[in-house]
Order: C-alpha cells, then structure tokens, then sequence
C-alpha cells in the first residue's frame, strides 16, 4: 500500500510523555495491563488487529511492510493503565511505499478500555474480546465480533460487519455496506450510500433502535414479541413489515410510503428510514 507523505505525520503524540522510538524495525512487546486498562492504536496506512487469547498481558506487534518499510518509526507512549502506540513518516514530503500492521493479542476474559482504534487507510479486525471498542477508519472495512460490550465503530468508505456481540452497538458507514448479526442489545446503524441489514436476537435496555441508509435498503429482522413504537419510512422505495402495521401512502404531492404502530407495550422506538430504496421489518 503506498502512502504518498506531506510534510511530519505522527498519530499518538501525547504531551507530557515519555517516547520510545523504533526506527527501521518491526516491533514487539507484551505489557502487563490490568484489566480495565487502557489501549489506544493510532495508524496511519495498514491494517489493526485485535483477538482475545488464553495469556497474561497484552501482546503487541507491529510489522512494517512495503518497499520503504524501514522509514517508518513506531512510537511507544504507555504508561502502566494505558497501552499508547503510534506511527511517524519522514517530514520530507517522500512518496513512500510503506505501512504498518498491528497484531495485538489481549487477555480475552477481563474487560479493557479500546479507547481510540485509526487508521486512515487499512482494515480494522476485533475478535474474542470484552469492554468498550471505538474504532474509526478513513479507507477499509471493519469487523467485529464476537466480543461482550459496548461497540462504537465508523468508517468513509468501507464495510461493516459486526457479529455475535452482546451490548450496546452504534455503526456508520458514508459508503459502504454495514451489516449486524445475532446481536443482543440496543443497537443504532446507518450508512450514506449502501445496504443495512440488522439482525437482533434480543433487545436489551430502553435506548431508541435507528437503522437508515441515505441510498440503499434497509432489512431489519427482530423477535417475534417485539415491544416497540415503530416508524418506517422511504421516498423512493416500498414498505414490508410481518408485523400488524399500517403502511400508508405518501400525501398525494410527496412520494414513497411510510408505516407507523405500537407493539405490544412499545418499550423502545423503533426507527428503519431510507430515501431511495426499499425498507422492511421482518421476524
């Protein structure tokens, strides 16, 4: 992957920190982070990757890879509750063929803090793991799951896939897919230009449930005794629901239908909306 480099790129500069600096080589270390500690990964160009695994201490690697692999520093800011790691390029505007990816292996029982997960172009991968996970990406695809905890993901372009994950889930995407499967919470998800497609297996806590695609469809499939305040709408597209709703066209000057109703004692609302494409809500 080539990383065209204007200027000092340096993701995870903290101020105030001690600085442990790698130049020209691939890193590796493991560090003894208690549970509840936390991990924050800032890339630049590749990918992070992220398992739970039978251990102690959380493993880091880091591998740089492209024709100019050696110009890549890894920087190391932790301190002993917090897993910090970084990148920097040379500031002299090179053109350079280089990336770096992270492998890192975490404890998969106790809980962790991933508190900041980038890159700006590469793929992000967390597996087998349990505690709060942010992670953005600018270019590539983010999968997650299975894991225990709260979820919070976002990429510019790219897919999502998340599976298998019991909490609360929130994920966008400005192009690209996002898919949700078997997951047991509250979830929220919507992307500008692509498919949604939501499976919930239960419903967990009374946070509002909000599935939309600016361009695309929008599937949600849900329990059979679904509780909840429904509106679903399109402008360009049809409505289908297997649920007692009433579907009713559009005013005769606006275009596309739109369903409303309550289900059973409505403990949540519930909320699917595209503007070109078709919208459903199925068992």
């Amino acid at each position: 992957m080539k990383k065209c480099i204007g200027g000092l790129v340096v993701f995870g500069l903290w101020a105030g920190l001690m600085i442990t600096a790698a130049w020209g080589q691939d890193f590796q270390k493991n560090y003894p982070l208690a549970p509840g500690g936390a991990i924050n990964i800032a890339n630049v160009s590749g990918e992070i990757s992220i398992s739970g695994y039978n251990g102690t201490g959380v493993t880091v690697t880091a591998k740089r890879v492209g024709r100019d692999a050696n110009v890549v520093q890894i920087l190391d800011q932790s301190t002993p509750g917090k897993v910090m790691l970084g990148v920097q390029y040379p500031h002299d505007g090179g053109n350079y063929d280089a990336s770096v990816n992270f492998v890192v292996q975490v404890p998969s029982g106790p809980n962790y803090q991933f508190e900041s997960l980038s890159t700006a172009s590469g793929d992000i991968k967390v597996s087998g793991v349990a505690g709060d996970l942010h992670a953005k990406t600018a270019s590539g695809d983010v999968t997650i799951g299975p894991m225990i905890g709260s979820v919070d993901v976002k990429t510019a372009s790219g897919d999502v896939e998340i599976t298998d994950v019991q909490g609360t889930v929130k994920a966008s995407a400005a192009s690209g897919d996002v898919k949700i499967h078997g997951v047991a919470g509250t979830v929220n998800a919507s992307t500008a230009s692509g498919d949604v497609d939501v499976e919930l297996i239960r419903i967990e806590g009374t946070g509002d449930l909000k599935f939309s695609s600016a361009s695309g469809d929008v599937t949600v499939k849900v329990p059979a005794q679904l509780s909840a305040q429904v509106e679903m709408s399109t402008v360009n597209g049809s409505v289908k629901t297997d649920f007692p709703l009433t579907i009713e066209e559009r005013k005769p000057n606006e275009r596309g239908q739109k369903a409303t109703g309550l289900l059973g004692s409505g403990a949540v609302k519930l909320t699917i909306s595209t503007a070109s494409g078709d919208v459903k809500l199925i068992r």
